[in-house]
This record gives C-alpha cells, structure tokens and sequence, in this order.
C-alpha cells in the first residue's frame, strides 16, 4: 500500500508517520512538506519516507498522487492569524486543489483531519449547564469569528459535495480535539502563546495562579493516538466522520492541578478583553475569536471511532497535556522545520521578527 501524507512535518504528521511506519500493509510512504527535514528521525521508525516538497497551496500534486492508495491530508497553516486572507488561499483553496488532485489520479482513499474546531456552539452555548456529548451528526458550521473554525467548517461542505460527485472514492474525516506530544511543546508555544511568553512560565509549578474562567474546558488527545486513527482509517474500510478524543473532558481545575497552580475566577468578559488588547498590539498570535470559539466547543461522543474504526486512545487526555508541559520543561523536538526546538533563532528574534501573527 502507498499512502501520501501531505503536511507531514508538523504535530499530526509525525504521529501519522510513526503509525504507519509499523503497519505491515504499508509499503510506500510519501511525506509532502514545503519544508521536508533535512535528515531523517533515527526515533521515530520512518527513515524510508519519500518526501517531496510541495506546497498545497501553489504546486499541482497529481503525479505526486497517481498510483497511490490513499491521501492523508493533514497540510493546514494556523499562522499569521493577522492575514486570514493568506490562511484561506492555503489551507481552503489549497485543500482543494489536493482533492481536486486526488480525484484526477484516482486515488481511491482520502483521509482528512478536520477538527473539533468545525463543531457548531455546544448545546449549552452559555457554558454553565450540563454537558451534553455531540455524536459526529452535529451541526459543522463552525463559530464564524475565528478564521480556523470558519476554514474547517467550510471544507466540511466542500467534502459534503465532493462525496457525492466521487462516489467512488472512501472518504474519512477524522475530528480530532486538542492533540498534544512532548516533541511539538516549543511548536504550539510558537503558535498560540508567542515569543513573548517565557517557556520556562509555562511548566507546572511556575505559574503561581490560572484564571478561573466560567465553563471553560476542552478535550485533548495525544498524537500518537490520532495518528493511530489515521493508521486504522487508512487500512481499513470505514468512511464518513469520526471523533477522536481521550478522557477526561479538561477543565480549568484539572489544569491548575496539572500546573500546580491556584485558580482566580475571571469573568469570561474580561479574559477576552485580555486577550484582544494583546493580539491588537502583537503580543501573542492566538486571536480572540479563537478564545469565543473555545469556549462554546462541545464535549464529543467518541463512541463511533471505538465501534467502527476499532480506535481506543492509549493516552489520557491528560497525561496528553502531561507530555506538553514536559517539552515545555525539558525542550525536545524533532528533525522537522515544524518541530525544531531552535526555530526562531537565538532570543526568539526570528519569531518576533515576523510581526506575531502577520507571516507564517
């Protein structure tokens, strides 16, 4: 079997190409990357992967494509969050050019990673009654006032239309929740915290108080387990939706505990406020219409990935967030751009340099 990976460097894509990596019934792996690594991980089991460098956005990827089996694709630009132009071109355009390529080989598997993020509000969008578990019929249109949530949700439309004029192709959409692995820490920090934010702050027994903001929680799950799923959606013959999260639901308690912290209660009014005045003046890339889509996300019922694809997660969700805050205290990483610990340069210049949230 010969699967491609397109954005196969970052957090999904190396658990992705571990999981395969012990698959017998894959022969062929085919790593697209805008910037492949320059030399293969001796840990990760996957020093036979063909990489290509390719970017979705501008590079036709049908001969990359023709004679494979499947298409994972994973490929999805979270940043600069200040030009939600430049992220719709990729990551919505982009993807449709990958599919549009699928179709054109004829690949007769397509696995894409969507998200939590595509879920509309949670049932109680207040946040302050019971928690009602979504199964994967749940409304995809997304909260509209973040780019991610706005771009995931459209494709699930896109796919909704594609199936239907490529009958012939098995398509997947995995939902994952939050994903986390020791090896991205520096990453996500990069991503959503900014170059302004001390690492050293973020390992637990540093931060002295969390605030305590009403309804706040989230799931996670690690990316080994997702790239499992992706392992199981590949090889076997499952189609439609699938939810992937670990147990427990995250809250701000079971954070505070996790960081050794004590909580202060913040009205979720004032944490936003918080948060816009510092993505307004460029202090941290995480926007906050990402904040307002959080906090209405709903829990998942992850019953279907366990029945139908055979999935059960190996890790917690929080021993997840455990294996973050580890790579926050003892930085890691891997021998791809996306997961290099020294990315940014030496005081972090190269990251302040791009404008925290105006280029990639």
């Amino acid at each position: 079997m010969r699967v491609v990976v397109t954005g196969a460097t970052g957090n999904l894509g190396s658990g992705v190409l571990r999981a395969l990596s012990r698959d017998v019934a894959v022969d062929s792996v085919v790593g697209v990357s805008r910037r492949p690594p320059s030399e293969p991980d001796p840990g990760a089991g996957v020093q036979d992967v063909e990489w290509v460098r390719a970017d979705v956005a501008s590079d036709d990827l049908t001969e990359v494509l023709r004679g494979a089996d499947a298409l994972v694709h994973l490929a999805w630009l979270f940043q600069p969050t200040h030009d939600p132009v430049l992220t719709w071109r990729v990551n919505v355009l982009g993807s449709l050019a990958v599919f549009g390529a699928a179709a054109a080989a004829g690949v007769p598997t397509v696995v894409y990673s969507s998200s939590v993020g595509a879920y509309s509000a949670r049932p109680d969008e207040t946040g302050t009654g019971p928690d009602h578990p979504v199964d994967e019929s749940w409304p995809t249109h997304g909260w509209p006032g973040a780019a991610y949530t706005r771009e995931k949700a459209y494709l699930e439309r896109v796919l909704d239309g594609w199936e239907t004029t490529h009958p012939q192709t098995r398509v997947v959409r995995l939902r994952p929740a939050f994903v986390f692995r020791r090896e991205a820490a520096v990453e996500q920090r990069r991503l959503f915290a900014g170059p302004f934010v001390p690492q050293s702050l973020l390992r637990p027994g540093r931060i002295p108080v969390l605030p305590d903001i009403p309804g706040l929680r989230f799931q996670a799950v690690h990316s080994d387990d997702v790239g499992e799923a992706v392992r199981l959606a590949v090889t076997g013959t499952a189609r439609g939706a699938f939810n992937l999260a670990a147990d427990p639901v995250v809250d701000m308690r079971a954070l505070a505990d996790l960081l050794r912290a004590r909580l202060v209660a913040v009205p979720r009014a004032v944490a936003r406020a918080a948060l816009a005045a510092a993505w307004h003046l460029h202090l941290v890339p995480a926007t906050p219409g990402l904040f307002d889509a959080v906090a209405r996300l709903p829990v998942m019922d992850t019953g279907r990935a366990r029945a139908e694809l055979g999935w059960t997660p190996r890790q917690t969700a929080t021993e997840a967030l455990s294996s973050l805050f580890a790579g926050m205290t003892r930085p890691t990483g891997g021998p791809t751009p996306a997961l290099d610990r020294a990315a940014g340069g030496p005081a972090r210049l190269g990251e302040i340099a791009s404008g925290v949230g105006e280029r990639p």
